[in-house]
C-alpha cells in the first residue's frame, strides 16, 4: 500500500474549515483597537486556533479513544469561541457581514465536528 492511499490532515474537511475560520477571525481581530484586542480578541484567537490545533493533534494520535478525546477538546474550544463571538457582537466589534458569516460558520462547524467524531468512532477498530 502506498502512502497516497492514506488520508492526510490536509484532506480533512473539518480541519480545513476550522483553520480557515481561525484565519478569518485573526484578520478581524488584528484590526481592532488595543482594549478589545487585548480583552476579547486574544481570548477569541486562542480558542478559535485551538479548534484546528486539537483536530490536528487528535489526527496524529494512535488509537480511536485518544483521537476522539482531542476532537472533543476541539468541540469545547468551538463553544468557547462562540461565547467570544457573542461578546464581540454585543460590543459592536463586528460588521453585519462578519456577524452573518460567523453565525453560519458556528452552526455548520459543530455538526462537522460531531460527524468527524462519529466517523472516527465507527470506522476505526481500536
Amino acid at each position: 500500500m502506498f502512502m497516497a492511499d492514506f488520508l492526510t490532515l490536509d484532506k480533512v474537511s473539518v480541519y480545513n474549515k476550522a483553520l480557515q475560520l481561525s484565519n478569518y477571525i485573526w484578520d478581524i481581530v488584528i484590526q481592532w483597537e488595543w482594549l478589545p484586542k487585548k480583552t476579547v480578541g486574544e481570548q477569541w484567537i486562542r480558542s478559535i486556533d485551538s479548534i484546528s490545533a486539537n483536530i490536528a493533534e487528535g489526527f496524529g494520535r494512535n488509537g480511536k479513544k485518544d483521537k476522539i478525546k482531542f476532537y472533543y477538546y476541539s468541540k469545547g474550544s468551538l463553544l468557547e469561541s462562540i461565547d467570544w463571538f457573542t461578546k464581540a457582537k454585543t460590543r459592536n466589534l463586528l460588521s453585519n457581514d462578519q456577524i452573518e458569516f460567523l453565525a453560519q460558520s458556528f452552526v455548520d462547524l459543530p455538526k462537522e465536528i460531531n460527524y468527524f467524531i462519529k466517523f472516527t468512532n465507527e470506522k476505526l477498530k481500536y
